[in-house]
C-alpha cells in the first residue's frame, strides 16, 4: 500500500479516481463544491437535484467526466457524510472505508481522497488511512475460488493548509493501526479447528517478535502450580490443552509513575460448546468468535510495540477451548481460583469469566495497577445494546469516564452499567464464596462483571463486554461483515494519552 499527502491541487493528482466528502443537503453551487461541479460539467447539480444523492452518511454516487488540463483522474466519486455539524475527524475512517469498498469493485487502484474535515490534521490522516486499510479486509482467507482479489494499491489525502511532516505521521500512524485491526479480525476469524489455544500462542510469539516486544507462554502445568483452578475447570473437557499469553511491553524510558503498571487482558475462548451446558445447536459456528477479547489485546499489543508510547504494559490472554467430555465440570462443581476465593459452578456456558477470574489475578500477581479486561462476556448485553455499543463497567469510575471519553473520540461507543454491591449479593454463594451466574433473566451483563469483580485486589479495573459489537452479521459501506476489531483504537489512545 502507498500513502501520499498533498495539501492542495487536489484534482491533480495522479490517481485514477478522486474522492470527496459531501454533507447532508448540501448545494452544488456553495463555495466548496463549485469547482468540482465545473470540473464534472454540472453532474454535482444534476445528482443532488435529481435527488440520486443527498449526502446521507454512507451514501455514494460516482460521476463519470472527461479529464482536461492537469487533471488525470476522469471519475469523483461522492461520498455522503451526513450532517455537517455533526462530522469529526473519526469520521474520515468511514469515509475513506467506504470510498476504498466502492472504488476497488470498480477495479480502481488508487484514489485521491478530500475528506474535509476539521481538526488535528494527524488525526485525520491516521482516520483516513486506518479505513483504507480496514475496508479492504475479507472473510475469504480459506476459499480457493471466488476470492475478491480486488484491491486499491494507493490513498492520495489532501488537507489543505496542513504540514506535510503531520501528514506522513498520521498516514503512517494509520497504516499501523489498521493493519493492527486487520490481525485482530484475522486471528477472529479464524476456524477454530485451526486457531487452538497452542496455535493462538504461536501467533502471539510470531507477532511478538516482530515488534520487538516479550512474550511468555504459561502451560497447564505452571497454571495449575499457581493456583488457576478456576481457569483450569473450563479447559479441563478439552484435549486442546490451555494455554496463557502474556506479552510485555517496556519502553526505551518510561514516562510512567513509579509502580503504575497497565495490564490489557482479554477472554480467548478459543471455541465455545457451552460445556455440559451444552449451547443449542443453531449458532453454535459462531462461537469460534469467543477469542474475540484475546484478539483484540493481541492486536492492540502490536500497536503499541510499533508505535511505542512511552509507558509499559502488558497484554494477558487466556486461551482455552470449552468442551464437553467425561472430565469437563459439571454443574454444581466448586473450584477453587488463583486469590483462594472457592466458586461454586452452576452453568458452565459461563465461562468466560471463570478463565477471567484467573487472568485477571495474574495480571495484579504481575504489578498491574490499572485493569482493563475486555471479552465476548454476554447475550445479555446484546438484547441491552445491541451492536451499537460496548458494555463498560469498573471499579473505578475516572477509570471508566477516561474510557468513555476515549472511545467517542475514536467514533467507538461505550456504554456503562453499574456494579453496586446489591449487584454483588447476587452472586453470593450458599456452599462456596461465589457462584458464577446470577439469578436466570436478571442483569445478565453486569453478573459476568461483578463475578470478575471478586478477583480484583486493589488494582483499578474495567471491564469491556463486547459480545455486541466484535463482529457484525452484515457488511457496512466501509467495512466487511464478520469481526470489527474494535476496542483497538479506543485502548491504543488510552495507552498514548497515559503517558
Amino acid at each position: 500500500m502507498k500513502f501520499q499527502g498533498i495539501t492542495g491541487k487536489f484534482t491533480e493528482a495522479n490517481v485514477d479516481a478522486l474522492a470527496i466528502a459531501v454533507f447532508k443537503g448540501e448545494k452544488a453551487t456553495g463555495s466548496d463544491l463549485k469547482q468540482f461541479d465545473a470540473l464534472t460539467g454540472g453532474l454535482i447539480a444534476s445528482v443532488i437535484k435529481n435527488e440520486e444523492f443527498k449526502g446521507d452518511k454512507g451514501e455514494t454516487a460516482l460521476l463519470r467526466f472527461s479529464p482536461s488540463g492537469a487533471v488525470k483522474a476522469g471519475r469523483l466519486l461522492l461520498v455522503g457524510v451526513g450532517e455537517k455539524a455533526k462530522y469529526k475527524a473519526s469520521d474520515v475512517s468511514g469515509v475513506s472505508g467506504t470510498a476504498t469498498r466502492f472504488l476497488r469493485s470498480r477495479n480502481v487502484k488508487s484514489f485521491a481522497l478530500l475528506p474535509r474535515a476539521e481538526g488535528d490534521a494527524v488525526e485525520i490522516a491516521q482516520a483516513a488511512a486506518q479505513g483504507f486499510v480496514t475496508s479492504q479486509f475479507e472473510l475469504d482467507k480459506y476459499k480457493t475460488k471466488d476470492k475478491n482479489e480486488k484491491a486499491v494499491a494507493g490513498l492520495t489525502l489532501c488537507i489543505d493548509g496542513a504540514k506535510a511532516a503531520d501528514l506522513k505521521n498520521g498516514l503512517t500512524r494509520g497504516q499501523i493501526i489498521g493493519e493492527s485491526m486487520n490481525f485482530t479480525r484475522d486471528l477472529a476469524n479464524e476456524p477454530p479447528n485451526i486457531l487452538q489455544p497452542t496455535e493462538f500462542a504461536k501467533r502471539a510469539q510470531a507477532m511478538a517478535k516482530e515488534t520487538g516486544m516479550k512474550c511468555e507462554i504459561l502451560d497447564e502445568e505452571k497454571m495449575i502450580k499457581l493456583g488457576m483452578g478456576s481457569l483450569m475447570s473450563v479447559s479441563i473437557g478439552s484435549a486442546q490443552p490451555a494455554k496463557m499469553i502474556i506479552v510485555k511491553y517496556t519502553p526505551a524510558k518510561s514516562t510512567a509513575k513509579k509502580g503504575e503498571l497497565l495490564a490489557l487482558v482479554g477472554k480467548g475462548i478459543t471455541f465455545d460448546t457451552g460445556g455440559i451446558s451444552l449451547k443449542p445447536g443453531e449458532g453454535m459456528d459462531a462461537m469460534k468468535y469467543d477469542m474475540s477479547g484475546g484478539a483484540t489485546v493481541l492486536g492492540t499489543m502490536r500497536a503499541i510495540g510499533l508505535l511505542k508510547p512511552t509507558i509499559p504494559v502488558i497484554g494477558i490472554v487466556a486461551a482455552v477451548e470449552n468442551m464437553p467430555d467425561g472430565a469437563a465440570s459439571r454443574p454444581s462443581d466448586v473450584v477453587t481460583a488463583m486469590n483462594g476465593k472457592t466458586v461454586e459452578i452452576l452453568n458452565t456456558d459461563a465461562e468466560g469469566r471463570l478463565v477471567l477470574a484467573d487472568a485477571v489475578a495474574y495480571a495484579e500477581k504481575m504489578g498491574a495497577t490499572k485493569i482493563i479486561d475486555m471479552a465476548t462476556l454476554t447475550g445479555a448485553v446484546i438484547v441491552a445494546l445491541g451492536d451499537q455499543n460496548t458494555g463498560i463497567m469498573g471499579n473505578d469510575q475516572d477509570l471508566v469516564d477516561s474510557l468513555i471519553a476515549t472511545s467517542k473520540e475514536v467514533g467507538e461507543g461505550f456504554w456503562q452499567l453499574p456494579v453496586s454491591e446489591e449487584y454483588s449479593k447476587m452472586i453470593k454463594s450458599d456452599i462456596a464464596d461465589v457462584k458464577n451466574i446470577g439469578p436466570r433473566g436478571k442483569a445478565g451483563t453486569i453478573m459476568g462483571a461483578v463475578f470478575i469483580q471478586e478477583f480484583i485486589d486493589k488494582a483499578k479495573w474495567a471491564h469491556l463486554d463486547i459480545a455486541g459489537t466484535a463482529w457484525m452479521d452484515s457488511a457496512k459501506s466501509h467495512q466487511s461483515k464478520g469481526p470489527t476489531g474494535v476496542a483497538v483504537r479506543t485502548l491504543l489512545k488510552f495507552v498514548e494519552k497515559s503517558q
